[in-house]
């Protein structure tokens, strides 16, 4: 039974700096977001504020939606993060369900769920800078003594980190299980059919119709919404808990 369960293969190189190679993470995700983006542009194509078509009700489902989960999330102050929060979902579960196209899921690269946490760091920090200022934002880091600043810097960075293996061990771990049925279920399609004289027919891994069926219904769909979700929900506690400052100096 082989079965690879490797990182993302180098699909070609790119003859400058000394040669760029480009793996099928970095294909599958520029796929998808061309997909993504010709889809959105489908969707706001044509709006109108009175008979609006199928697809224009759809779009304001799915914006209101999303700016009511915001708002309950994070406040008025946190509207303005809704399309990042909006597309940081859709490439996170889009991510993790495209291997049921047949691509390798690029959420089961820690080099992008890596780059979803980074961007969360910085736009968490960058709003503590600026609703404290850069003194405050210093200050914070020695609160409620100075003793505990080694503490709160790891406490910080360890943020990004937890978001980035959280995501990225549920989707490779789910990549890896499904891999290892798919071999079980052929390995054991060829035992049952052994005895039959005829090697077309025993190498049908027939066993494998049905059962994978139901575990990609999890870890494919359920997994990837229930990843995209909690990427999301840990993505606005965060900002919003810088925000809370700044909404005190404005209430103030």
């Amino acid at each position: 039974m082989d079965i690879n369960i490797q990182g993302p293969k180098i699909l070609f190189t790119i003859p400058v700096l000394g040669g760029i190679e480009i793996s099928e993470t970095v294909v599958c995700q520029w796929i998808f977001m061309v997909i993504i983006i010709a889809v959105a542009l489908w969707l706001v194509r044509d709006m109108k504020r009175k008979s609006i078509s199928g697809k224009q009700a759809a779009a304001e489902i799915i914006v209101n939606m999303l700016n009511k989960l915001v708002l309950d999330t994070m406040g008025k102050t946190g509207l303005k993060y809704a399309p990042y929060i909006g597309t940081l979902f859709i490439m996170s579960f889009m991510g993790s369900i495209s291997g049921i196209f047949g691509f390798r899921p690029y959420t089961a690269n820690i080099a992008v769920t890596a780059a979803f946490a980074l961007v969360t760091f910085v736009m968490t920090q960058y709003m503590s800078i600026k609703s404290s200022g850069l003194k405050g934002w210093v200050k914070s880091y020695m609160e409620p003594t100075p003793l505990l600043l080694p503490l709160n810097i790891i406490s910080n960075l360890a943020t990004p980190v937890s978001i980035a293996f959280r995501h990225f061990g549920n989707i490779f771990a789910g990549t890896v299980v499904t891999a290892l049925v798919y071999g079980a279920l052929a390995s054991l399609s060829a035992v049952v059919l052994q005895w039959i004289p005829n090697a077309f027919i025993n190498s049908i891994p027939f066993l494998q119709v049905g059962i994978p069926a139901v575990l990609s219904l999890y870890f494919d769909w359920f997994g990837a919404f229930m990843q995209a979700y909690i990427i999301c929900m840990l993505t606005m506690v965060f900002v919003a808990d810088a925000c809370a400052v700044e909404d005190a100096q404005n209430v103030a």
